[in-house]
């Protein structure tokens, strides 16, 4: 007689519980098997072959079809990779612009600094040429009536 534990003979509980895996594992054509998969599919079962062939084509043109879609998505993330490269490449070259053209204002806002107290000394002296401007209109209107009243004073004595 066999003592072992696990035997279903020995042990009813274990006899119910593999009742239930072995139906779990039956397979409807050959009976229990040993693979605990659930696939329906058993490569040993007698079959269709023209089922085997369209399932064969399926698997091939899903395969080609996965392949071709994992293809394109590579491509376009190739192609983004691409563009943010040119786009951090034109980003750094504006930076590098501005960082020029900020330089370049530091640089004139020191040099207009520097001519301020010129550029105020030129502002006065204009404004001093366009007195001396007005003045000097003045003073040719002023000289061209004292010529006409010397002219007439001088006819005056001359008709005297």
């Amino acid at each position: 007689m066999n003592d072992n534990p696990e035997d279903p003979r020995m042990n009813p509980s274990l006899s119910d519980n593999q009742d239930d895996g072995n139906l779990r594992c039956e397979s409807p054509k050959r009976g229990t098997t040993l693979s605990t998969s659930t696939s329906s599919f058993e490569a040993l079962d007698p079959h269709d072959p023209n089922l085997s062939r369209l399932a064969n084509a399926m698997f091939q043109k899903t395969g080609e079809y996965l392949q071709e879609e994992l293809t394109a998505t590579h491509a376009d993330y190739r192609l983004l990779e691409r563009l943010n490269k040119e786009a951090i490449a034109k980003y750094a070259e504006l930076k590098t612009i501005s960082c020029n053209v900020s330089q370049s204002l530091d640089t004139l806002n020191q040099k207009y600094k520097k001519l301020q107290p010129v550029l105020e000394n030129i502002n006065q002296i204009d404004d001093s040429v366009a007195k001396l401007e007005q003045a000097a209109y003045k003073l040719a209107a002023y000289s061209k009536r004292l010529e006409a009243k010397f002219k007439d004073l001088e006819k005056e004595n001359k008709n005297k």
